[in-house]
């Protein structure tokens, strides 16, 4: 019999699920229970390994999940006689992980990092994220919730899983305000305070950690608590299928993208263009991106650097600099971070072509001749100049030489399309006539809007 205390500490975290959570939970449990005891679990690991793709989660995942329930203390027994977890461990690890703050994810976190108490060391941490965000990855795919995005018309996410630990690392700060780097980050020792305050500061860590758990054991996957963060943590994606493109993206960058976008455009990206498909144009580029909302820009240089910048507001053609301050640069390969503007000057978005006077060309930040991105009208070259920084996203140069030549390019919209750019609404009787449209052009009355457009479509995107 528990004491009265420590059941009430246990009925406390109980209380914080809705009935139908606390069955999902019984079940969830009685299932894994089952699981565990028949197939004789030593340490958390199933001695038959069964496949790593037919698993939902990663088997170090399991094991850390697993080392993260038995570090909760039972009342009034010993928690290491058994290899089992029991039912309040259980309830408890739900309860601080799925519902707690900082204060009370920190020690179950702390058990996740190392099975032994006391500090923990940076390589341990990076160890621990890299596999919570290849769980991440891979549980997505596992339960089909990539929405229309997968590991094929993505680029590869092994290096994108590094490139967002280290991102996420970079944030670790010790007691006096330093940020080690390098190799000196893997050798320093973290205390829990320092753990908690970086679980605190990079809300990463506890949206992935609760994917991998709602997900992967499928436990309250389904339930109306889920946040917004949870439900548009990967953007639907539209406008790529069956067209054999692989993207420039990959699954943690668009994650992290993503999750830096004004919220109202979260939950939807749709390729507008891409120089795979549509051609190494400039006229084709700005075509397929005028008057489409705020969008995604993204580019490859010959070197293999992968950067690029949002734009808070449909594209337009004019020798002005356009957009605010919710544009921001961002680089994906050789490393992942977003840059944000500095409030310097309103230089955030340019776009022209076809003028004598004004220089034509993609531009967003810095200025004329000297952009923190430059795509020129004359395809396939740019540049990124920031010496050291640019003015406006106090970016550092994103290309691998600052003068570059253009591998390939994509442009994505972001939220939904204005209404005048889908096909929704009233047909034009051009959309419709190609003759009526041809006649116009012969008598020199083209339409201004008429961008080399294609319908947009809006394709559901499920698998």
């Amino acid at each position: 019999e528990m004491g009265n205390a420590e059941s009430n500490a246990y009925q406390n975290h109980l209380c914080r699920f809705l009935p139908e959570e606390q069955s999902d939970i019984d079940g969830v449990f009685d299932t894994l229970s089952g699981l565990s005891s028949s197939a004789g679990a030593k340490n958390g690991k199933a001695t038959k390994k069964t496949a790593y793709t037919r698993e939902p989660l990663p088997e170090q995942m399991t094991v850390r999940l697993y080392n993260g329930m038995k570090s909760i203390g039972l009342t009034g027994k010993s928690s290491g006689l058994s290899e089992q977890i029991a039912k309040e461990q259980f309830v408890i690890f739900m309860s601080n992980l799925l519902k707690g703050n900082a204060d009370e994810k920190i020690t179950i976190i702390m058990r996740m990092i190392s099975k032994t108490e006391g500090p923990v060391k940076g390589k341990q941490i990076q160890e621990f994220t890299e596999d919570l965000i290849v769980s991440v990855v891979h549980v997505l795919s596992y339960r089909k919730e990539l929405k229309g995005w997968n590991l094929e018309n993505t680029r590869d996410s092994a290096s994108g899983v590094k490139v967002l630990a280290s991102q996420l690392l970079s944030e670790l700060k010790l007691a006096d305000g330093t940020k080690p780097v390098g190799p000196q980050l893997m050798e320093t020792n973290f205390d829990q305070s320092v753990i908690e305050d970086w679980v605190y500061r990079v809300p990463q860590i506890s949206i992935f950690l609760s994917v991998v758990i709602r997900q992967g054991l499928h436990v309250l996957h389904s339930l109306p608590d889920q946040t917004k963060d949870i439900l548009n943590l990967v953007p639907g994606c539209k406008g790529i299928k069956g067209r054999g493109l692989v993207s420039l993206f990959d699954i943690p960058s668009i994650i992290y993208i993503n999750s830096h976008l004004p919220a109202e455009l979260q939950h939807k990206w749709q390729l507008l263009f891409s120089s795979r498909l549509h051609g190494e144009s400039f006229s084709q580029l700005c075509g397929h991106i005028v008057n489409k909302g705020p969008c995604v820009v993204i580019l490859k240089d010959v070197d293999g650097y992968i950067f690029g910048g949002f734009a808070s507001h449909s594209w337009e053609a004019k020798p002005q600099f356009q957009g605010d301050n919710r544009c921001f640069l961002f680089s994906v390969f050789p490393s992942l971070a977003v840059y944000t503007y500095t409030g310097y000057n309103d230089h955030y978005m340019y776009l022209n072509h076809g003028q004598q006077t004004m220089p034509n060309g993609l531009g967003m930040g810095g200025q004329h001749g000297y952009f923190g991105l430059w795509v020129d009208s004359d395809y396939g070259k740019g540049h990124s100049k920031a010496k050291p920084r640019c003015t406006t996203y106090n970016s550092p140069q994103l290309s691998a030489k600052e003068d570059f030549t253009l591998d390939a390019m994509e442009v994505w919209a972001v939220g939904d399309l204005p209404e005048h750019a889908g096909t929704k609404g009233k047909k034009s009787i051009l959309d419709v006539d190609p003759e009526a449209q041809a006649l116009l052009e012969m008598t020199g009355k083209s339409r201004q809007s008429e961008g080399l457009r294609e319908p947009i479509e809006e394709d559901d995107d499920d698998d």
